[in-house]
């Protein structure tokens, strides 16, 4: 059965912050067995003008579960009384379905909410000021891409829903398929740069893919021993040749790439999750702790506590 998604909409939205998602969220519906049903959501329903003054054709808002609901943002979040069924049913919907999701300024809707009490989260860079100064109970990261705290993620400006929802599909299919609707929508699969969630320090796979699949295999094994030799046997090539022609390719040798895939993993679970820190670094394929924090050290400057302090604070 397909994942149904329920993209909000309401008078003055942002075009782009439902459908740069809506078309992510449909390529990856044609790339898998079960992918994706999407609903364009506005109360009232009907035909609904963007900001742009395109219209949209939207069903009414639903009394039930969805697996996702995604929120748009535009300059009509600012009719604060007009909003409030709106506001009321993102707060129902968030009480019964797995996940709930803010594009730009869409995050104001969800802190209304109170969904985003006590929670990180992100908007676009426009409202930081008027967002932190309404909701000061939020933990607002305004250089985030996008923010994920449990089920509940707010993203930045216009574009970024389109990072959203390739983190959202990959949270569901794998970074494969995320990799796939990226390469379909010609967007990076996760956008360079330290500002991304998962603060990727590089989507390893070379200019042209050659080893993208290799990468995708090696990030679903990071526990195990993945050493020169291992990984040339995968890509079906001697040691010497595969060490030469990947770091070519990649400006990394194959060591540092791992290294580096282990970073992302293991940054992920010391930011978002209790797990502890000798479970991470087992699990990150960093063997002890200590190990990992001397990683850490070279890569962000801080061991893996400061990093989970500062998440928390």
């Amino acid at each position: 059965m397909s994942r149904t998604i329920g993209v909000v909409i309401f008078p003055d939205f942002q075009i782009l912050d439902a459908t740069g998602p809506i078309s992510a969220f449909d390529i990856a519906r044609r790339a898998t067995s079960l992918g994706y049903e999407v609903r364009l959501l506005a109360d009232g329903g009907g035909l609904v003008a963007s900001n742009a003054g395109v219209r949209l054709l939207a069903d009414p808002l639903e009394e039930r579960p969805f697996d996702t609901v995604v929120v748009s943002g535009g300059v009509g979040v600012d009719n604060v009384e007009a909003l409030g069924p709106t506001v009321d049913w993102i707060r129902r919907r968030a009480a019964d379905s797995r996940r709930v999701a803010s594009v730009c300024s869409g995050s104001l809707l969800l802190a209304q909410a109170g969904l985003l009490d006590g929670k990180r989260a992100t908007t676009h860079w426009s409202r930081t000021d008027d967002f932190a100064r309404r909701f000061p109970q939020v933990r607002l990261e305004p250089d985030r891409i996008f923010v994920r705290e449990g089920e509940v993620w707010t993203s930045a400006g216009i574009t970024a829903g389109i990072d959203l929802a390739l983190a959202l599909i990959e949270d569901d299919y794998g970074a494969k398929v995320a990799r796939g609707v990226a390469q379909q929508l010609v967007v990076h699969h996760r956008r360079p740069g330290g500002q991304s969630q998962f603060s990727a320090l590089l989507d390893t796979g070379g200019v042209n893919g050659r080893f993208a699949e290799l990468m995708d295999w090696v990030r679903e094994r990071l526990s195990d021993r993945l050493n020169v030799e291992t990984l040339a046997e995968r890509a079906a090539m001697s040691p010497r040749h595969f060490a030469r022609a990947f770091t070519a390719e990649t400006g990394l040798t194959p060591a540092k790439a791992v290294e580096r895939l282990r970073l992302e993993a293991a940054r992920l679970r010391v930011e978002t999750t209790h797990e502890p820190i000798d479970r991470v670094a087992e699990s990150a394929g960093f063997g002890d702790p200590e190990r990992m924090r001397r990683a850490f050290l070279r890569a962000f400057g801080q061991p893996p506590q400061a990093l989970r302090r500062a998440a928390r604070a």
